[in-house]
């Protein structure tokens, strides 16, 4: 069969996504392959579909155990027999796992990197045709990527020992430009076959909270205007999850606590509730990460800032896998910055591995203060334009811009008056006239600007931080990063042009008009009664985009029902004549 052929028959898709055909193609022909791609982008056909086409067998390198599962158990679905081999493989299962590969049964094997360090698993491994080596979030063997796992870095040396001799396909949705390039040269792909395509995620609307009164109060707002979707809240600590997990439990919210101090089999448990769609939400630290592979969450919320742009892209994707409208979520601290300096700070790295992940954070506070759309931001950072989303807070927001050249002038004096030799929290002391030892230190009262601002000391640093995402100020050096005015700032004093700002608020469920809702609603229960007779989660027998797609098409026979989004063969077999039976009798 050509890709196309089984693209349609095995997963019922017509169409290939962008860049997916191509890096399928050099795949077949041998080639090694990088492919970036956004999270929900169809990575993992790029190698399923050439799986099923070749003689031999797939090897896929995944690092998490979790994500393994939840791969397997989709492929299942679709038909496709494929294994796992890692630490909670039971050994008496090994060998015939092994043995039904060699007889052209199984035809993927997903594995951890360090199985492949294994002396004696390479030796096993030699007795298989392995055709490919997918590597699975390949970010993580790049020690500028945000994920960084010692395995990844020996993996050539494993997939070089193998006598067949297979070609390498290297995936991630989280590539700046250097750990591309990192990647390629680590892996011997050639840059010529590095397939990246847009980091734009189009069905994402991201939005900013700069510092809200009550975060547990505003994320339970968001919540409640949203009671039917499904979502993920990260925080940084494990307290932090404690504690909004019993705030939003007591407020009525189905909700569950994921964090590294748990247990395995607690943190499984909790991990399968969600899938189930047991509860709508989950608190989690940033522990709760790769294994995800639900389609149907529909909000993720950061409720501390995310510590590097490559981690929150990665976290936020996990919203809309499915690619049905979905929301990502920001709610800026600027303490949790400090927090996160205090362990760069700390860490027994050398020198350009704290200047990396310094201005990192930077990158963090300029995204939060920035005035232009959020998504051509997140996509510029990667390398890449993109034109304006339309539907992030700041697109939403272009007509609710508040005038605060007043107070913007009274910051960029300060500024100048100090003549930057001071970080934006001394800045902030002495604009609202702090009465603290530093300020008494440097005589401080002496400035004319000193104690010009009416307001809070987090507000000031707030407002000093948009000043410099919007380039009117700006910081040089990382550990200790000191304020600056830039020449658009001069111009904001000659009064050549004004500040303005906006603030992004609360949006209720966005709906997804255009079908018979209460025919949508049925679909959605009878998909529940099979994925519970069937053990698995919901998303995994339909996805919600397969469903919208059954209600707007209303099939009445087998034929017609294969036209819709995500039906192949196998699922029409299983499932077919129970969603019809359901969409007849609502005709």
């Amino acid at each position: 069969m050509t890709p196309k052929q089984v693209l349609k028959k095995v997963f019922g898709y017509t169409n290939f996504r962008p860049g997916q055909e191509q890096v399928i193609d050099l795949v077949l022909h041998k080639q090694n392959v990088l492919t970036v791609m956004p999270t929900g982008g169809g990575k993992s056909m790029c190698y399923q579909i050439p799986a099923l086409i070749n003689s031999g067998v797939t090897l896929v390198i995944s690092p998490l155990i979790s994500l393994m599962k939840d791969q397997i158990d989709n492929l299942q679905q679709n038909g496709i027999n494929a294994a796992a081999l890692n630490s909670t493989t039971p050994q008496e299962e090994v060998n015939p796992i092994l043995r039904q590969a060699y007889e052209g049964k199984i035809k993927l094997i997903y594995i951890t990197p360090e199985r492949l360090a294994l002396d004696y698993f390479r030796y096993q491994l030699n007795f298989l045709d392995i055709d490919l080596v997918a590597v699975d979030e390949a970010h993580c063997i790049s020690q500028w990527g945000h994920d960084f796992r010692p395995a990844y870095r020996q993996l050539m040396a494993g997939i070089s020992s193998l006598k067949s001799k297979p070609n390498i396909l290297a995936l991630t949705a989280t590539a700046t430009p250097a750990v591309q390039n990192d990647i390629c040269e680590q892996l011997s792909i050639p840059k010529e076959n590095m397939i990246i395509t847009s980091f734009a995620r189009p069905n994402l609307s991201f939005q900013v909270v700069n510092s809200p009164q009550n975060t547990p109060l505003y994320i339970t707002e968001y919540i409640k205007k949203h009671p039917d979707e499904a979502g993920i809240i990260y925080t940084n600590t494990r307290k932090k999850v404690e504690s909004l997990t019993a705030y939003l439990a007591q407020k009525g919210i189905s909700v569950g606590a994921y964090h590294g101090g748990m247990g395995s089999a607690e943190r499984n448990r909790v991990q399968e509730a969600f899938q189930f769609d047991e509860f709508q939400v989950i608190v989690a630290t940033n522990a709760f990460g790769m294994g995800i592979d639900k389609s149907n969450v529909r909000f993720v919320i950061h409720a501390s800032s995310a510590r590097n742009m490559e981690s929150y892209y990665q976290e936020a994707g996990r919203a809309g896998r499915d690619g049905e409208e979905s929301t990502a979520i920001l709610i800026y601290h600027p303490g949790d910055l400090r927090q996160y300096r205090y362990f760069i700070d700390e860490s027994n790295a050398d020198d350009e591995y704290h200047e990396l992940q310094y201005r990192k954070l930077q990158v963090i506070t300029d995204y939060a203060n920035t005035g232009e759309c959020l998504q051509q931001f997140i996509v510029r950072y990667f390398g890449q334009e993109c034109p304006p989303c339309g539907k992030c807070s700041n697109c939403l927001n272009q007509d609710k811009l508040t005038d605060i050249t007043v107070d913007a002038k009274k910051v960029i004096n300060m500024v100048y008056e100090l003549d930057g030799r001071f970080g934006k929290t001394m800045v902030a002391q002495c604009l609202i006239g702090s009465k603290n030892q530093r300020m008494q230190e440097i005589n401080a009262v002496q400035y004319e600007h000193f104690g010009s601002l009416k307001m809070k000391k987090k507000d000031a640093i707030s407002l000093i931080d948009y000043l410099i995402a919007s380039g009117y100020l700006k910081v040089e050096g990382t550990k200790y990063p000191l304020v600056h005015v830039t020449n658009r700032g001069w111009d904001v004093l000659d009064g050549k042009i004004q500040v303005k700002r906006r603030i992004a608020k609360v949006q209720a469920a966005t709906h997804n008009g255009g079908e018979n809702d209460a025919l949508f609603e049925a679909l959605r229960q009878k998909r529940l009664e099979l994925a519970k007779q069937q053990k698995v989660p919901a998303f995994m027998i339909f996805s919600d985009r397969s469903l919208h797609d059954m209600a707007q098409i209303k099939p009445r026979t087998e034929g017609e029902f294969l036209e819709v989004s995500g039906v192949g063969q196998a699922k029409m077999k299983k499932y077919g004549h129970a969603m019809l039976k359901v969409i007849r009798k609502d005709q």
